[in-house]
Order: C-alpha cells, then sequence, then structure tokens
C-alpha cells in the first residue's frame, strides 16, 4: 500500500501540476496584484508522527494589523477575492509541490497546527500514524462545518480503514464537493474556530 500510494501521488500530482501551471501562474498573479507579497503562504504543520514540515498554499489574507501591530481577526483580513480562492480551493494547489516532495499525500487527514498537538487525546493523535493529504476522509464528510470531534473521529476512521479504493473514492467525492463549494466553513466563523482541545478529555501530552 505504502508504494502503490507514495507512486500514485509522485505521477499525479506531477501531471495536476503540469496541467494546472496556467491556472496557478495567473492565481499567482492576481494575489500579488490583489494582495501583495509574498504570493505563497508558507506554514509549519505536523506530518507523519507529527514530524514538522512547511504546508505551502496561496495567501488568501491581508496583513492588516491593529494599532498595537497584532494581526487583525481572520474575517476582517480575508478579502473577496480571498474567499474565491477558499471557495474553490484554488489557495490548495501549491500543496501539489508538498505532495511532490513526499512531505504529504493526495489522501489523508489534513495537516493542522503544530499547536494543537499536545491538545489531542491518544485516540484524536492516531491521525498522524499516516501522512497528512490535501483532502481526507474528514473533508469529503462536511470539511469545516462539522465539529473537531467529529473531524478527528472521521480521520481515524480513515487510518484504519485506509486503501487504494478508498483514496480514489476519497478523491472523486472530493471534485464534487469542490465544485459544488461545500463545508467552506464553520457556522459563524469565515473558516473554521480554533481547536482548544475536547472537554473532559486526557490529553495525548
Amino acid at each position: 500500500m505504502t508504494i502503490l500510494k507514495r507512486s500514485f501521488d509522485f505521477v499525479v500530482s506531477l501531471i495536476a501540476l503540469i496541467i494546472l501551471s496556467p491556472v496557478m501562474l495567473i492565481t499567482a498573479i492576481l494575489v500579488r496584484y490583489k494582495l501583495g507579497s509574498p504570493v505563497i503562504f508558507k506554514q509549519q504543520r505536523p506530518g507523519l508522527h507529527g514530524k514538522p514540515f512547511y504546508l505551502y498554499k496561496f495567501r488568501t489574507m491581508t496583513e492588516e494589523r491593529d494599532e498595537k501591530g497584532e494581526l487583525l481577526p481572520d474575517h476582517l483580513r480575508l478579502t473577496p477575492f480571498g474567499q474565491f480562492l477558499r471557495k474553490y480551493s484554488l489557495d490548495e494547489l501549491p500543496q501539489l509541490f508538498n505532495v511532490l516532495k513526499g512531505d504529504i499525500s493526495l489522501v489523508g487527514p489534513r495537516p493542522l497546527l503544530m499547536e494543537y498537538l499536545e491538545l489531542y487525546t491518544p485516540e484524536q493523535a492516531r491521525r498522524h500514524e499516516v501522512k497528512p493529504g490535501i483532502t481526507g476522509w474528514a473533508q469529503v464528510n462536511g470539511r469545516n462545518a462539522i465539529s473537531w470531534e467529529e473531524k478527528f473521529e472521521l480521520d481515524v476512521w480513515y487510518v484504519d480503514h485506509q486503501s487504494f479504493w478508498l483514496d480514489l473514492k476519497i478523491l472523486f467525492l472530493t471534485a464534487i464537493k469542490v465544485l459544488k463549494s461545500e463545508g467552506i466553513s464553520h457556522e459563524g466563523h469565515v473558516t473554521m474556530e480554533k481547536f482548544t482541545g475536547t472537554k473532559n478529555a486526557k490529553k495525548s501530552g
């Protein structure tokens, strides 16, 4: 499974990068014009077994700050153009380079923030037993419209049931979700509220 998955990831991401290169170039130019530099948002995320790597995305927010020099809340920095990029997952395209490098897979639990590592329960932490992915079982079963706990349950379900055919099913369902623009944001938030831990649960750290 590991060799097949890696080979599939490499070939598909390479072909996708070649085919989508005009789209990525135009997106990069528009991001530079509308949001400024840097065009690529780079952030450290936990990979397989929690090992950190840098995830690449097209930036969707401005760098606007308050009088104290602190970044404004997400909903104030997310522009209509940024919302458009997120709606059609265009901001995710640079992650194909992460797949090519082997940092992540096409399919797997989404790589979240490093600060969440110490907040997971032992069961939730099992999501790091496989490589993270651009899309995953949680993304095609609610994405940001479901709770963190539901999302982690789906991630662990994927860890226990992963297969090549399940990956193909998830990629197919992802394409449908993107076209329908479903589950982009959590109720009351422009994306997904921060994870602060599961109440009354023993943490993995």
